[in-house]
């Protein structure tokens, strides 16, 4: 089998974990353990549908950096549910799965898949650096649009795309986002600029919707060359000229948000899947025990015992 590299958005997944699971799942202690299982079964059909020889869970060191505040101020604002003057901002989330998520470390640390976050960036920025940066093919689980901008036939990234559910995944090529979106991988990132996204507090630049964007795209290539376009005049409507030249301030600054980082000095790991030895063995089976992760580790052990094998 050939090497391949598996990436985990790990928030995206968890956060479906918890939302999928029932929440009386829970460890002899009482505590819940849903999205804890949840992730751990979500891992074992993604190993076994895709066969990756390594793994890497991504995380979020900080889920909203300053600098892309700075910015753009609104960036991610209505998922803030405590301003800390040094350090990131506490995110909204539920209760229940802020307590399972040092778990989730538990229990991905006992099984032997890294975890690799970066101070003062997003996952997205960590698997940006890896997805560029890696010898192997690539594939990117995630349910986040942004990280389309990373999918390359000619490297052969993809993204698998979680949004439908883990029954109805998608494999994302450079033929899929041109069929839906009208612009190449390499231009989604412009793309996303102008059409804004609300779920991140991107205001895009009004008046222009997905079409608009990907016209404009089709015409001038990037958003340089709509820019340079807008200021000439003749090349577009004079609607879409005085759009762009209001959108001027955000237009500056967007890009810089909305595009992963791709060269982050990221510490070396070992990434590839390995069956447990006797005492990795042991001990996962003694956390499951004391987690109540029940067979979703037996299930996770199993998956990654075959493909250390292949």
């Amino acid at each position: 089998m050939a090497d391949r590299l598996m990436l985990l958005d790990s928030a995206s997944l968890y956060f479906r974990a918890f939302y999928g699971v029932p929440d009386t799942v829970k460890a002899p202690d009482g505590s819940p353990v849903n999205a804890v299982r949840g992730f751990l079964d979500i891992i074992t059909k993604l190993i076994t549908l895709y066969e990756p020889t390594h793994l890497v869970a991504c995380w979020d060191d900080d889920w909203r950096p300053q600098w892309r505040v700075d910015l753009i101020p609104t960036y991610k604002t209505h998922r803030v549910a405590e301003v800390i003057e040094v350090g990131p901002d506490v995110e909204v989330v539920p209760d229940p799965l802020e307590v399972q998520v040092p778990v989730i470390r538990e229990a991905l640390a006992a099984v032997g898949i890294p975890i690799v976050g970066a101070a003062e960036h997003e996952a997205d920025d960590v698997i940006g650096t890896l997805a560029t940066t890696s010898a192997l093919p690539v594939d990117v689980i995630t349910g986040d649009r942004d990280l389309f901008q990373l999918v390359n036939d000619d490297r052969d990234v993809r993204v698998i795309y979680t949004a439908r559910g883990m029954s109805n995944l998608e494999v994302v090529t450079d033929a899929v986002v041109v069929k839906k979106y009208g612009v190449l991988p390499s231009q989604y990132a412009d793309y996303a600029t102008l059409r804004g996204d609300a779920s991140d507090g991107l205001p895009g630049v009004a008046g222009v919707g997905e079409k608009t964007a990907a016209t404009l795209l089709a015409a001038h290539g990037d958003l340089a060359g709509i820019i340079a376009a807008a200021e000439a005049g003749g090349a577009m409507s004079a609607g879409v000229r005085s759009k762009i030249a209001a959108a001027s301030d955000y237009l500056e600054v967007a890009p810089t948000v909305v595009a992963v980082v791709r060269d982050l000095a990221l510490p070396e790991v070992d990434a590839r899947l390995r069956a447990l030895g006797d005492t990795e063995r042991q001990d996962a089976a003694a956390l499951a025990e004391r987690r109540g992760l029940g067979s979703a580790m037996d299930r996770i052990v199993a998956a990654i015992d075959k493909a250390g094998a292949a």
